[in-house]
Parts: structure tokens; C-alpha cells; sequence
């Protein structure tokens, strides 16, 4: 990968974004390539498309668990699967992932709370998740949380969300190299296609 800085879209209810999630800290350290976190909310652009990925298509998600289980095993990322899907308070966790991103401790807070969604089955965005997640990487819940329902944290998601929409960006995990998007955690696979 020969770009300095790879822009990560994601967002918290994503299941595939966990095998991106858990793979990037490594994959910065082994290229010296920077991925900046941007936590978005996909529900608001799969609403306006009309789309709903998995919820309501019993052998698609079949395959989807399969996937990402063959997928985590050729990463040897642990899984326990099938985790609560699909996550209904996602918007939650990615308000504070947002908050955590400018504070300096999202990216700690994301592997946290993905490790518990879909390691130990505590539905992201939702109780006890969010709370264990803060506490896992030392900061306190109570005030990590109230950040996150304020006007300023859920303005700062929606302008994100505004700015994935006008990229063009359809899905989680994208990554985005020089204004050219790459959707899907496999795209990490392919070297050439990130800026190579």
C-alpha cells in the first residue's frame, strides 16, 4: 500500500466492518500507513436507498455469518457467532464512537465494543456494551455517555453522515483513497487497489 492516509468509513452496526476493525492497529504498524476512523451513521443512506442489507433475508444472513466466521478464521480474529443482529441501538455506539474519535480514545473504544458484540454476544449500542466498553479502555461511562446525546456529538455524526452520503459511500466498512472508494473489508486485500 503506497498511500500515507487511508480514510476508514464505518459504522457500529456493520458486521463486516469487524474483521476491518480488528485487523487495522497491526496493518498501521506493519505499513506505516495512517487510517483515520470516521464513524458514520449507514442506516440514514440504506433508509434513503431503500435497503436493508440482511434483517429480512433468513439465508443471506445465514451466509453472512458463515462468511465472516471463515473470513475471522483465515485472520485468527475470534468470533462467536451468530452475536444479536441486527443491532438496533447502532446510532448509540456510533455517537460515542464519534465523541471518542475527537477525545483521542475511539479507536479503543470500537475494538472494545466489537470484541463484546461479536466475541461475547452483547448487542453494540446497547447495554451492557456500551458501559464495559468505556470501562475496558479506562474511561468513565457516565460521562462518555452523556457526551454522546448531546446536540454537538450528534450534530458532528449527522455531518459525517452528510459527507459519506456526498462520497458516494453505499456500505461498511469503505475505504477511501484519494476520493476512489474501496467497499468491503476484503478490499484490504488487494494492495494495488489502496493507493498502490
Amino acid at each position: 500500500m503506497a498511500a500515507g492516509h487511508i480514510d476508514f468509513w464505518f459504522t457500529m452496526g456493520s458486521t463486516y466492518s469487524y474483521l476491518s476493525v480488528m485487523r487495522l492497529v497491526q496493518l498501521e504498524r506493519l505499513t506505516g500507513i495512517r487510517f483515520r476512523w470516521r464513524p458514520f451513521h449507514l442506516l440514514v443512506i440504506l433508509q434513503e436507498m431503500k435497503h436493508v442489507p440482511f434483517a429480512d433475508k433468513p439465508r443471506k444472513s445465514a451466509y453472512m455469518w458463515r462468511d465472516i466466521e471463515r473470513r475471522a478464521a483465515m485472520y485468527d480474529i475470534p468470533v462467536s457467532l451468530p452475536a444479536p443482529y441486527p443491532a438496533q441501538q447502532s446510532i448509540m455506539a456510533n455517537l460515542v464512537a464519534s465523541v471518542g474519535m475527537r477525545q483521542g480514545w475511539g479507536v479503543a473504544f470500537v475494538r472494545a465494543a466489537y470484541r463484546r458484540w461479536l466475541q461475547l454476544g452483547q448487542e453494540t449500542g446497547s447495554e451492557p456494551n456500551l458501559s464495559e466498553s468505556l470501562r475496558d479502555i479506562g474511561v468513565e461511562p457516565q460521562r462518555a455517555l452523556a457526551l454522546a446525546i448531546t446536540a454537538e456529538a450528534k450534530a458532528a455524526l449527522m455531518e459525517e453522515t452528510d459527507f459519506a452520503r456526498d462520497l458516494g459511500i453505499f456500505g461498511s466498512p469503505t475505504f477511501v483513497v484519494g476520493g476512489e472508494l474501496f467497499w468491503g473489508d476484503d478490499r484490504l486485500e488487494e494492495p494495488d487497489s489502496l493507493g498502490g
